[in-house]
C-alpha cells in the first residue's frame, strides 16, 4: 500500500494543526536530532511514534493536551509531525502495524550497535557488567518508551 503523506511540520501548539482534516488516517511523531546545517540543508529527524485514528485532528490535538504522556516532550524539544489519509480501516490498521514494526526493528538495530560482542543481552539486562554512556543513554529512551506506552495502554 503507498500511502500519501504530507510534508513534516513544526508542532509548536495545537494551533498548528487547524489544516489537518477531520478525516481517518495514520500519523508520525518525530524529534530533530540534528538542525539544518545551512540554508540548502535538511534536518535529522528521529521518529518515536506511529498511530492511527479516526479523527487524524482530533488525535493530534489531544497530543498537546496536559494529560497527553506526549505533552511535555512535544513542548521541550523540536517535535515534527506528518499524517497520511486513509480512510479503510482495516488498511489503517494494516499500514499503522507495518510502520510501528518497522519502528520497533529500528529501535532493536539501534540498542544491538552499543552491545558489546563478546557480552551476551540477558547478561546486560540483569546488570552484571558496566554499562557505557551510550548503552545507558539507550536503556533510558527504551525504558521511558515502555513506560510512555503503558499510560497509553489502557486496561
Amino acid at each position: 500500500m503507498e500511502l500519501n503523506w504530507s510534508r513534516w511540520f513544526h508542532c509548536e501548539s495545537s494551533f498548528g494543526l487547524l489544516l489537518v482534516p477531520n478525516q481517518p488516517g495514520i500519523y508520525a511523531l518525530a524529534e530533530e536530532t540534528l538542525p539544518p546545517s545551512g540554508p540548502a540543508g535538511r534536518r535529522i529527524l528521529a521518529v518515536f511514534e506511529i498511530d492511527q485514528a479516526e479523527d487524524v485532528s482530533r488525535a493530534l490535538s489531544r497530543l498537546f493536551a496536559p494529560a497527553s504522556p506526549w505533552s511535555r516532550r512535544l513542548k521541550d524539544s523540536r517535535c515534527y509531525l506528518r499524517y497520511a489519509i486513509v480512510p479503510d480501516a482495516e488498511q489503517r490498521r494494516a499500514a499503522a502495524t507495518q510502520l510501528k514494526n518497522w519502528l520497533y526493528a529500528q529501535l532493536e538495530a539501534a540498542a544491538r550497535m552499543f552491545e558489546p560482542p563478546d557480552q551476551p543481552a540477558a547478561s546486560r539486562a540483569t546488570g552484571q557488567t558496566g554499562l557505557t554512556i551510550a548503552e545507558r543513554a539507550v536503556d533510558r529512551v527504551m525504558q521511558q518508551r515502555e513506560k510512555e506506552l503503558a499510560r497509553l495502554t489502557f486496561p
